[in-house]
């Protein structure tokens, strides 16, 4: 009887291991990346706040903001699974993982993983409103 006691419980276990989803979730392809943002603009949300915006122009092109008026253009390009962005203002690559979780993407900053990681809050095709060149007095 304490034979079939213990085995139960493993049995149990088991099944519930089989049933649970996979936690490790692979990162999407330069591919599927570009299948899924390609002319929408999405809004990024990190620890519950609005961060920034970015549109996904032809080509590869990009445009950022941290919804602050004020835009950089860059482009992306994928490099060891990695999906990295140049801006005009920073040479050196900003490199990211992005994941689908449901319908939405979540994104984790490679340079710093620790640091940042990001969540689609939104999205919509309509270009993004930037403030034009800094006019002098």
């Amino acid at each position: 009887m304490t034979h079939a006691l213990i085995k139960t419980p493993l049995l149990g276990l088991a099944f519930a291991a089989l049933s649970l989803p996979a936690l490790a979730a692979e990162a999407l392809s330069a591919s599927e990346f570009e299948a899924y943002t390609s002319g929408k603009t999405l809004y990024f949300g990190l620890s519950g706040q609005s961060y920034g915006v970015e549109e996904y122009l032809p080509n590869r092109k990009v445009r950022w903001s941290f919804l602050d008026g004020k835009c950089k253009d860059g482009f992306w390009y994928e490099e060891a699974g990695q999906i990295c962005f140049v801006y005009e203002d920073t040479p050196d690559p900003q490199c990211w993982s992005f994941f689908q979780d449901g319908d939405k993407l979540r994104a984790v900053f490679e340079n710093d993983p620790s640091a940042t990681v990001l969540y689609e809050a939104g999205q919509n095709d309509q270009p993004m409103s930037c403030m034009g060149p800094d006019v002098g007095v």
